[in-house]
């Protein structure tokens, strides 16, 4: 007999490398998922730094990749030990932690050769833990064929329910759609960057690793010329399913629209404010016109510059008004969806559940995604 509910914990470190997020998730018998507590811890200097260094090839990459799996592994043990500690539980409590690990390369267009690559020690994060880890959640999707990303949607169309056409825009480092129509199939796909470029500009040019509310963004003025380059890449024409990250959007990417043009910092930080939502607008509109109701999440939902101006852009892209809100009004923090998707994650693969949705990954059918680290 299925037990009433268990405990999951997720943990979430996404492509703006900010931190790690753990969330106590009770998960029911259908895979109904609440929130129960969580704590956000950031990344010390010296693995967001090693981190980062590992997005691009480099010497001795493959050691230093080891050691950053190590030092992930001791992050996240130590964002459960306070997360346990927080909700007055016990390892023995929790059936098993989800955990997504740090996405550093991701390349799912090579055929039978494709492949995407979280860095963990799964393993060591079951010895600190003494919990079960479950990890690896792309790879199974990308051997059907799939793009392994985005797996969110799975969730969200657990979690979300509505009697309108609706849709979840999920803004982490990159952002990804999920379409959940009143009629019709699930689907979904990563539409481009989300804070992922803004983050890492304000970091060059003012030494913040993110612009608070778009205050910066706020200072200047889009560059049309330069934001059309943008939208030129073709990653933003490709029909679904589709999936992107670090390796296609980067600096070097950014450096490159600009060239040798003469922008104010500014302007351009305004201009990739105006890239995120527009990318998503535009995409959201194309595939899902008949959208009445859009649910913000992820920490671009804490943007207020950017959620001001998705609310302006989509008097553009749509002919009937759309509700814009963020996951607060489905009782949930926004900041922690993503977490308590890699627990419900977690909860399908323990249950022997598949959790891919083929129809936005690309795969060739249902699979049970991950891999099991007994503590």
């Amino acid at each position: 007999m299925n037990k009433p509910h268990s405990l999951y914990i997720g943990l979430m470190s996404g492509t703006s490398l900010d931190g790690i997020d753990a969330v106590l998730a009770k998960i029911g018998p259908n895979g109904e998922t609440n929130a129960q507590a969580a704590v956000s811890t950031p990344f010390s200097l010296e693995l967001r730094k090693a981190l980062i260094e590992l997005q691009t090839s480099s010497p001795n990459e493959l050691h230093r990749e080891k050691q950053a799996g190590n030092a992930l592994a001791i992050a996240y043990a130590d964002a459960v030990s306070q997360l346990l500690k927080k909700a007055n539980l016990q390892p023995s409590d929790i059936a098993a932690i989800g955990a997504h690990g740090q996405t550093i390369r991701h390349q799912p267009h090579l055929g039978d050769m494709a492949y995407t690559h979280q860095t963990l020690n799964p393993a060591l994060l079951a010895e600190k833990t003494g919990v079960d880890v479950i990890a690896d959640f792309r790879s199974r999707d990308l051997a059907a064929g799939g793009h392994g990303a985005p797996l969110v949607p799975a969730f969200h169309a657990q979690q979300f329910t509505s009697s309108e056409n609706l849709a979840i825009l999920n803004i982490g480092g990159i952002a990804n759609l999920t379409l959940l129509p009143k009629d019709g199939p699930v689907t979904g796909f990563d539409c481009g960057p989300g804070n992922m470029l803004m983050d890492a500009w304000i970091e060059k040019h003012q030494g913040n690793s993110y612009d608070e509310n778009g205050a910066w963004a706020l200072q200047g003025k889009v560059n049309e010329a330069l934001l059309q380059l943008m939208l030129s890449d073709s990653f933003f024409s490709k029909a679904p399913p589709k999936s992107t990250g670090r390796d296609d959007f980067h600096l070097a990417w950014l450096q490159e629209k600009i060239g040798n043009s003469n922008h104010h910092a500014e302007d351009v930080q305004a201009t990739l404010l105006h890239l995120t939502a527009h990318a998503a607008l535009e995409a959201l509109a194309r595939h899902a016109p008949q959208t009445q109701k859009l649910i913000i999440c992820g920490g671009g939902a804490r943007n207020s510059a950017l959620m001001n101006l998705l609310q302006v852009k989509a008097q553009y892209f749509f002919k009937k008004p759309i509700e814009i809100t963020t996951s607060d009004s489905a009782g949930i923090d926004p900041q922690l969806v993503e977490g308590l998707a890699f627990a419900w994650l977690a909860w399908a693969h323990k249950e022997k559940r598949p959790a891919n949705l083929p129809a936005v990954t690309g795969a060739k059918g249902p699979r049970i995604l991950g891999a099991c680290y007994p503590a």
